[in-house]
């Protein structure tokens, strides 16, 4: 989100079920959360959804979505690098248990993987 939608963004983290009602209060864009417009939608995960949303094109951010969406769905055959990332972040909630800290720590880990992607994509 901070990389390719708004730079200036800030997260809010809050219960499950104070989501809307925060988000609402606070002006802010729920996502990834029961009843928030950028949640799963049938097949996609919240990542695919606010690629669709905010009409992303870049060839490695859609080859990344491709390797979340296998992790985030459970769909693990669907991309040979799913696993591994469900594995790291996996890991990461259970050496991070703050949201926030968790988030800030993760943001190296999909930077690295957008960096593999833009690999993958060369010449595409």
């Amino acid at each position: 989100i901070t990389r390719f939608v708004d730079s200036e963004a800030e997260f809010i983290f809050v219960p499950k079920s104070r989501v809307i009602e925060t988000a609402e209060k606070e002006g802010a864009i729920p996502f990834d959360s029961p009843g928030a417009e950028l949640d799963h939608q049938g097949d996609l995960c919240t990542f695919d959804v606010i690629i669709k949303e905010y009409g992303l094109t870049d060839k490695a951010l859609l080859r990344m979505a491709r390797i979340i969406n296998a992790a985030d769905t459970g769909r693990l055959d669907d991309d040979p690098a799913a696993a591994g990332l469900e594995a790291v972040a996996t890991g990461y909630s259970i050496r991070f248990p703050d949201d926030k800290e968790n988030i800030r720590r993760q943001f190296e880990l999909y930077d690295a993987l957008y960096a593999w992607c833009r690999l993958q994509v060369v010449g595409e």
